[in-house]
């Protein structure tokens, strides 16, 4: 059965194609600046900086998905590739057997410290600086509205810890 809703107005629809070009423009930005500065995906980045602020700067592989919106199988992907580059390694769960936990290494903590600065400079100067703090709160509000309504449990949003 087909329902009918209402079009979007001239304003929704600019809003929504302005939300879907942001969405379509910046991932491809963090990882070009990730990759050519660090050799790291933002995914990577991402698995690496969820790690750092975990307790032992440890997850089970099931949290660390939940955590960084992945799949089990694309974050084995990924961890495997930073375990070939030193920088995490896997181990047994020691509270359940059948699990496995990723760990930062120290090779890991650095490569992260490394990549931080040009990290958090590409995001000052792609977004932060292109908006006065009247719509840095309205970005935060909004980004936080949108965010509760795809993630109601909070899952995502929260850091470990």
């Amino acid at each position: 059965m087909t329902r009918l809703v209402p079009r979007l107005d001239a304003e929704e629809s600019a809003a929504w194609l302005a939300l879907v070009s942001l969405l379509e423009l910046l991932p491809s930005a963090l990882d070009s600046q990730l990759q050519r500065d660090s050799e790291l995906t933002h995914f990577e980045f991402a698995v690496l900086s969820y790690l750092r602020f975990s307790p032992d700067q440890t997850q089970r592989m099931s949290a660390l998905a939940v955590g960084t919106n992945a799949t089990l199988p694309r974050l084995s992907h990924v961890v495997t590739r930073l375990e070939r580059r030193g920088l995490v390694e896997r181990t047994p769960c020691p509270e359940d057997r059948r699990a496995t936990n990723a760990q930062l290494t120290d090779a890991g903590r650095r490569e992260l410290v490394r990549a931080t600065p040009g990290h958090i400079a590409f995001v000052r100067r792609v977004v932060i600086d292109s908006l006065d703090r009247e719509q840095l709160g309205q970005l935060a509000a909004i980004a936080t509205a949108i965010t509760g309504t795809l993630d109601p449990e909070g899952r995502f949003a929260a850091l470990p810890g």
